[in-house]
């Protein structure tokens, strides 16, 4: 089990689209940008023309650490914190763990796709490497 967000109206989307298997990022219809964290106000040009979008899920290991420290009596370790960069979302980088492989499998570049790990009525991002 991992601890799970609190849901709201702006992030709510983010965190429960993958039950559609969509990653869904928010989006300002007036400047065309992207924003994450999920917010009600662009953090381009501070319109509130915002709604979330299906992006393509995939994207690449920008940077990434192993972590051996388990900060829940539950958390397998180790296991790999990675900031990925969203493909098809100039700007948008996510915070996650890369699933299904070693934690000395992985490389700065390596393209990923996301898939979600279901826990009550949230869907979590996580991410794995493209073979």
């Amino acid at each position: 089990m991992r601890p799970l967000p609190k849901l709201d109206a702006f992030n709510r989307d983010f965190w429960t689209g993958g039950e559609h298997n969509e990653l869904r990022i928010m989006y300002c219809n007036d400047c065309d940008a992207f924003i994450h964290p999920p917010r009600p106000v662009c953090r381009h040009c501070l319109s509130d023309n915002v709604a979330a979008k299906a992006v393509e899920g995939t994207g690449v290991v920008d940077t990434y650490t192993v972590n051996h420290q388990a900060w829940h009596p539950k958390m397998e370790v180790p296991f790999i914190v990675a900031r990925v960069a969203l493909d098809g979302a100039p700007g948008v980088y996510l915070t996650t763990n890369i699933i299904g492989c070693g934690v000395d499998e992985v490389e700065f570049g390596d393209r990923v796709k996301v898939t979600f790990e279901r826990q009550d009525d949230v869907y979590l991002p996580l991410f794995e490497k493209i073979s």
